[in-house]
């Protein structure tokens, strides 16, 4: 049985080849900008051409880096399952991070996140059946920000099953992550098997590598940890305003991430992504849900493929401010063409607001737009097929196909079934129950879900080593314990 994937591209093959070409070819003559005092030695003891602290890699040395890097990447959940597998043209979400406001939902405005808001999120991340993934995807307002990037870990861990995309705020937040991490899996050799998590490491646009993130990059290298590119070109403000030359950017900072992670670790695990933006010049804005930026998260991943490296994108989310036509506009043209482009791992269910804000309720909506995706990538299976004038016959004749025996045998496999949050009732029906928005449904599954408490916790062997784990970092610190409850 042959079934074509519905796809979309922005590239024929020979205009990725020549996207790459460019790429290169701007690393060997202007080069990168690296803060970080290993990646630089690292740099200059493989013979990689540097001034002062820019790097000037040939085409060779680029292309022996993509040679190491691993073209699939199997994440695993808490209890060891895979869940997560990235290369080809498979695809999974997970919630984008890691913003700074969470939408209150019953002001229905931002607010601070709390720790509080983090787990609730873990808890809706958990009951999302098209939601493969979880994330840190907010920052809380109640710990101290020295302690952001751990804290984060620690409650998506002590709050969900599911593979985690994070990262590092703090150069010496790595080491104690990964700690978590290998508690969790058993030790360092096991997460190293079956990774848990994937670290976000992000160059600063145009071409130049922080003295954080760099250093974020070689830790993920050498402890096996996926390592996800996150290239943020602006169009206009940090990268030419077109939306090629904007991926030729795109393409040679990741490729310089790529060159650093390799040469640090050859064969560890590395994910092509990224956040770009096409720029709103009447605001200053950085629209996510902007076609043009979508164009970008498409073309860019069609590099990726060309290199046989799993993919990455932030789409599927959208700039508006509450759950309205424009939120659903911008969230579900995102996540069908980042599925239709064959995107291996998708970040961005329940953000808002420029990537700034997380909503639960979001998420869940989302959660149903991520299914619809994920069912039109799955395109116009063949199971019935020879039968379709024995079968159009039958309905002539009975005048209706409710109870064949064909109905009951493929409506489940055929049809996507919404969950709560979708009306698919009569008005009738819809009137009765008082006539509810889709934010208003939302608010109410998730308060539903909410309800149930925390529906994955570890046991409590676990909990208590991990909880001693982030004690002891409060106390190297120098605060007297936890700041607050986390299994609160």
């Amino acid at each position: 049985m042959t079934i074509l994937r519905p796809r979309v591209a922005v590239f024929a093959p020979e205009q990725v080849e020549a996207v790459v070409a460019d790429a290169i070819r701007g690393l060997e003559t202007v080069g990168f900008f690296v803060e970080n005092r290993p990646a630089l030695d690292l740099l200059r003891q493989a013979g990689i051409s540097l001034d002062g602290q820019r790097a000037f890699p040939s085409e060779g040395q680029v292309r022996t880096a993509l040679a190491t890097a691993p073209s699939r990447i199997l994440v695993h959940d808490r209890d060891g399952k895979p869940a997560l597998d990235l290369g080809g043209d498979t695809v999974h979400f997970d919630p984008g991070s890691a913003a700074l406001h969470v939408l209150d939902p019953v002001t229905r405005r931002r607010r601070p996140p709390l720790t509080a808001d983090l787990a609730h999120l873990a808890w809706i991340s958990e009951s999302c059946r098209h939601i493969a993934g979880a994330s840190t995807a907010l920052v809380p307002s109640d710990v101290p920000e020295v302690l952001g990037d751990r804290w984060r870990l620690l409650v998506a861990l002590l709050h969900g099953r599911k593979p985690i995309a994070t990262g590092t705020f703090q150069k010496d937040g790595f080491a104690v992550m990964h700690r978590l991490l290998a508690t969790v899996r058993g030790s360092e050799a096991a997460l190293r098997e079956q990774p848990l998590a994937v670290f976000d490491c992000c160059p600063t646009p145009p071409l130049k590598w922080s003295d954080l993130t760099c250093q974020a990059l070689l830790d993920c290298a050498r402890t096996g940890v996926p390592a996800e590119l996150v290239s943020m070109p602006l169009g206009g403000v940090t990268s030419p305003v077109t939306v090629r030359e904007m991926i030729v950017q795109h393409c040679a900072e990741s490729l310089s991430g790529v060159l650093i992670h390799q040469l640090a670790a050859p064969g560890s695990p590395i994910i092509w992504g990224g956040s770009p933006a096409a720029v709103d010049m009447r605001h200053g804005t950085t629209p996510m849900g902007a076609v043009e930026t979508m164009l970008v998260d498409v073309g860019n991943a069609q590099v990726g493929q060309l290199l046989r490296l799993p993919t990455h994108a932030y789409m599927g989310m959208s700039d508006a401010k509450g759950l309205d036509f424009q939120c659903g506009l911008e969230s579900g043209f995102g996540a069908l063409l980042g599925a239709l482009a064959g995107i291996n791992l998708i970040a961005g269910p329940g953000m808002l607001d420029f990537e700034t804000t997380q909503s639960l309720e979001k998420l869940l909506l989302d959660n149903e737009v991520c299914g619809m995706a994920l069912r039109a990538v799955q395109g116009v299976s063949e199971r019935s097929a020879g039968e379709a004038v024995d079968l159009i016959r039958q309905v002539v004749e009975q005048g209706s196909f409710l109870a064949h025996p064909h109905t009951r045998a493929h409506y489940r496999e055929e049809l996507l079934i919404p969950g709560r949050v979708l009306d698919r009732g009569s008005c009738g029906d819809w009137e009765t129950t008082g006539g509810p928005d889709a934010w208003a449904s939302a608010q109410a599954e998730v308060q539903r879900i909410l309800g149930r408490g925390n529906p994955a916790p570890p046991d409590e062997a676990l909990q208590r080593e991990l909880l001693a784990i982030m004690t002891s970092e409060c106390h190297r610190l120098g605060f007297p314990g936890l700041p607050v409850n986390p299994l609160a």
